[in-house]
């Protein structure tokens, strides 16, 4: 059983707890909308929510146009114009560091030297956007205490959290810390952390106000690893009704099985599946054969030569990277969205922690999954309730076969409590912790240490 200060809970009538004005939020959001990106997906519900809230949210974030292969950005800025959120755009340097997901640097001399440059970065554990740290201090220097009430930062990246604390102590106000994926202790890092790099997330943990993590697993992690007790707040990822309703389902003409999304070998592959689906063709009369996998994302390769293996080439449809928009459609559309967190044998914490976002995607669209993940995993425990999901361990393969032949021939799992996972529901607990934290700050509980790159606001009290 995880303790009670993991579980998120805050006073419930913070919700209603009334304030004088508006509070003041100062949101650090490397991604976010119109970038096309999972990281942009939650902060951008988060700074909804609250702004519907009744917060006065302020996002700093890069410009647009430094992004490869935005969304509509003149309408994502109309809607967030409609719902009274101000952005502060700053530059963003060093942007062969991540060249991928940025323009610039990528032709002729210039793309030898980037190289160059993310090599030695690579090898140095310097954050490909460590080059935007800079540029947004710089654009938030006009800010004074009047402006900002308490300042979040969303990580990665996690220079969002050094900078959160930059400006909380030029500001005198409380930062929170917002995990999508664990810092130090990532389960899909291709090396271990540096030392200093273990330090320095310590003295940024001790010296916030309080702590948002994804999921149980990975909030009891950061717990044993830092202590953070009490300012450990479990905020999970959702869906967002109102953008889910406006989806229209893509025809698929046939029974079609969906991934959207990218691959981690060797934990986060398609391999299982697909091995399902060889056994779920060879099983069927070719007049039942009639499903196709359709697959989205920029991982073809990995997928093409699993399907070679399993002699499933003609069973596979490739689209590579689409915009959301037609991803949501395609999932909608489906008869069942696959998602993959892990197909590892032997179950850690980490691999238990991962709750991919594509989860809650398909939960609210109402779409059938079909979950791989180990058993006991945090993602199988909290869509349990759903009804939508069934989970599988990636040893069983005759099970999913079991599945797929329902799925096929229309017996699906129904939808129930899917408003638990909706940001409707989420964002409540979001407003209850950023309120408690505000009134804290108000009620003078500031507490200094004496040292003043470890000094910090105590965590907001917690009651239920």
């Amino acid at each position: 059983m995880i303790a009670d200060h993991l579980c998120g809970r805050t006073n419930p009538e913070a919700n209603t707890r009334q304030f004088p004005n508006r509070p003041k939020l100062l949101f650090l959001a490397c991604p976010f909308p119109p970038r096309p990106a999972p990281g942009a997906v939650r902060t951008g519900y988060m700074a909804r929510y609250l702004a519907r809230l009744g917060w006065d949210v302020t996002v700093v974030t890069p410009d647009p146009s430094v992004w490869r292969n935005v969304d509509d950005c003149g309408k994502v800025s109309t809607e967030l114009d409609r719902e009274g959120i101000k952005r502060i755009l700053t530059g963003h340097q060093w942007r062969c560091l991540e060249p991928y997901a940025m323009k610039g640097w990528d032709q002729g001399v210039g793309r030898v030297v980037g190289g160059a440059c993310r090599t030695i970065a690579r090898r140095l554990g310097i954050d490909p956007h460590v080059g935007w740290s800079k540029e947004a201090e710089r654009a938030c220097s006009n800010l004074n205490p009047k402006n900002v009430d308490v300042i979040l930062a969303s990580g990665k990246p996690f220079v969002a959290f050094r900078l959160a604390r930059n400006l909380s102590e030029r500001l005198g106000r409380p930062y929170v810390l917002d995990y999508r994926d664990p810092w130090t202790g990532n389960p899909h890092a291709e090396r271990p952390p540096w030392p200093a790099t273990i330090r320095e997330e310590a003295s940024l943990l001790e010296g916030c106000a309080a702590v948002s993590i994804v999921s149980p697993s990975w909030g009891l992690l950061l717990d044993r690893r830092f202590h953070v007790g009490s300012k450990l707040h479990i905020l999970p990822n959702g869906y967002d009704s109102s953008e889910m309703a406006e989806v229209e389902p893509y025809d698929f003409g046939h029974c079609a099985f969906v991934y959207a999304g990218i691959f981690y070998p060797p934990k986060r592959v398609i391999t299982p599946f697909l091995a399902a689906l060889k056994l779920l063709k060879e099983s069927l009369n070719e007049s039942d054969n009639k499903w196709y996998f359709h697959y989205y994302g920029l991982d073809e390769s990995h997928v093409r030569g699993e399907a070679d293996r399993f002699g499933l080439s003609d069973r596979i449809v490739f689209h590579g990277r689409v915009p959301r928009r037609e991803a949501l459609s395609a999932v909608k559309g489906a008869s069942l969205s696959v998602v993959i967190t892990s197909v590892a044998d032997q179950e850690t914490l980490e691999d238990n922690g991962i709750v991919t976002g594509k989860i809650f995607e398909a939960i609210g669209l109402e779409t059938p999954v079909l979950l791989i993940a180990p058993v006991g995993s945090d993602a199988r425990a909290i869509t349990e309730p759903i009804g939508l999901v069934r989970g599988f361990a990636g040893t069983e393969i005759q099970s999913m076969v079991s599945f797929l032949k329902d799925v096929v021939c229309g017996q699906v799992p129904q939808a129930k409590n899917i408003e638990i996972c909706s940001w409707t529901t989420i964002s409540k607990n979001l407003d209850s912790l950023m309120r408690s934290v505000v009134a804290r700050d108000r009620s003078h509980v500031y507490v200094k240490n004496g040292d003043r790159d470890r000094g910090g606001w105590n965590a907001p009290k917690q009651t239920g």
